[in-house]
């Protein structure tokens, strides 16, 4: 999938990034300074009239295939609710070199973090590949720590691929519908480790939505910056059902796997959760 001319404009893109800041700082998502946002934008955009302090940084990761292409990335230690007042003071531009290995980063004289995001290695790596695989000339990626889905992972039976989808996506005809393959699930891996990364490529090279064990989430989106947001709502919303359940001596029912079916079905939705 590609987004289509004619294009969005960088300030429409800055514009989104803020709103999705601002709605994960509302559902208890990225408490403090936690969570991190990154686009990948394949066509020319102009960074320089917002971004116009210009360095040359090494890249996490090498991504030679995509010399010249252009991402937009929070800051280190800023907070997601703020961007929207200020997205040039706590976002960076980044152009990656001929080399791949290198970029230039953009950023504004208001400039408020020292570095991007420490967890761009695993933004860059997902980021480098989808567009590799599919060819999409847009993708975003979204770090949060929803309260309640974060909080199940600390329980070991929901650290299970099988038990945590087949508990959460019994809780909203939605669920099934936006999750037809699940959520992937890692173990607590350091954060912004090589592993964590190699994990998180691996998990949503199919999927949307990773869960890392007792750290939060990541999604992913070539469709927009708020389809990401989107996702972790949809999974936090389940993760509250499933606690309320837990909390009441589970008597709620909830839906059977056979109205799971049926909702599917009517949707069109290849699911392989409830095969």
């Amino acid at each position: 999938m590609a987004i289509e001319p004619p294009f969005p404009e960088l300030d429409e893109l800055l514009a989104m990034i803020g709103e999705v800041g601002h709605r994960l700082s509302e559902i208890n998502a990225s408490e403090g300074a936690a969570g991190n946002i990154s686009i990948y934008i394949g066509w020319n955009v102009e960074v320089r009239r917002r971004f116009p302090n210009a360095e040359r940084v090494a890249l996490p990761v090498a991504v030679p295939e995509l010399a010249g292409k252009t991402f937009i990335v929070t800051g280190s230690g800023r907070r997601l609710r703020e961007i929207r007042d200020d997205p040039a003071a706590n976002l960076a531009a980044l152009v990656v070199d001929p080399d791949g290995e290198h970029a230039q980063l953009y950023t504004s004289p208001r400039r408020l973090f020292a570095r991007v995001t420490t967890e761009f290695n695993t933004h860059l790596a997902v980021h480098r590949d989808q567009v590799v695989r599919t060819g999409t000339n847009f993708h975003a990626v979204v770090h949060a720590q929803p309260l309640h889905l974060t909080y199940l992972s600390h329980i070991p039976r929901y650290r299970n691929e099988q038990h945590l989808n087949r508990h959460l996506l019994r809780w909203q005809p939605e669920m099934i519908v936006h999750f037809p393959q699940g959520l992937r699930v890692v173990p607590f891996l350091l954060p912004g480790s090589a592993e964590l990364m190699e994990a998180t490529v691996r998990a949503l090279h199919t999927h949307h939505l990773v869960v890392w064990s007792k750290h939060g989430v990541v999604a992913r989106s070539e469709v927009s910056v708020k389809r990401p947001c989107d996702y972790i709502e949809y999974a936090e919303a389940a993760a509250r059902y499933e606690l309320m359940n837990l909390a009441n001596g589970e008597i709620a029912d909830a839906l059977s796997v056979e109205e799971i079916r049926r909702i599917a079905q009517a949707f069109g939705v290849g699911q392989t959760v409830f095969e």
